[in-house]
Parts: C-alpha cells; structure tokens; sequence
C-alpha cells in the first residue's frame, strides 16, 4: 500500500470506528437491536454493558489507527471485531458497509504486520 493509500485508509477508518463508539455510548440499547437473538442469549453480561464495552472497543480502536500507533494492532482488532459484527447482527442493509470494512481494515493489517523472518 503506498502512503497516500495508507493515510487515507487509516484515516478513514479512524473515523468510522470513532464516530460508531460515540453513537453506540449515546443509544447502546438501539445498536443492541442490531443483535440477533441467538447472540443475545450468548451475551455474559447485560446488553447495555456489552454495548458500552463495545463503544469503548471502537473508540480504542479508532484513536490508535487515527494517531498512528500500533497500526497492525488496531487493524487486527478492527477486523476481529467486525467479523464478530458480521456474524452477530446477521444479513441487514449494512452488511455490504461491513464487509467494505473489514476489508480495510485486513488490507491495513496486511500492510502493516510485522514481517517473520524466515527461520532457516
């Protein structure tokens, strides 16, 4: 990825996953609505504290991709989370919109993991 794409893709992303944390924490009970029901009964502890954990999660997420740090942490987290997302809330109208970010957030990874040496 060149650095013009990066910075735009991680920017973006920033953005996305910062934006969704502040809604999530203004109405968790709404975006808990998103939940299908058979991941509702898997649910540990309360809808509205699983949701606020979530928001957090975003924020986190969003503040290390927009500050720079630890870029291949903050995609690898965002691209975990959003599979959950993905297999959690079920075939909606925005499926299409998580799918385009999981791969941005896989493509942010892939550019920016650590290399493995080779072990010859």
């Amino acid at each position: 990825m060149n650095k013009t794409a990066y910075h735009i893709a991680r920017v973006a992303l920033a953005i996305n996953f910062l934006w969704v944390g502040i809604l999530i924490f203004q109405s968790p009970e709404a975006w808990g609505g998103l939940i299908q029901p058979w991941a509702l009964n898997l649910l540990p502890v309360p809808l509205k504290t699983a949701m606020l954990s979530t928001a957090v999660l975003d924020i986190v997420i969003g503040f290390f991709l927009l500050i720079d740090v630890l870029i291949w942490v903050a995609a690898a987290l965002g691209a975990m989370h959003l599979i959950i997302v993905l297999a959690t809330t079920g075939i909606t109208t925005i499926t299409v919109r998580d799918i385009g970010l999981l791969g941005a957030t896989l493509a942010l990874f892939v550019s920016t993991a650590p290399k493995i040496k080779d072990r010859k």
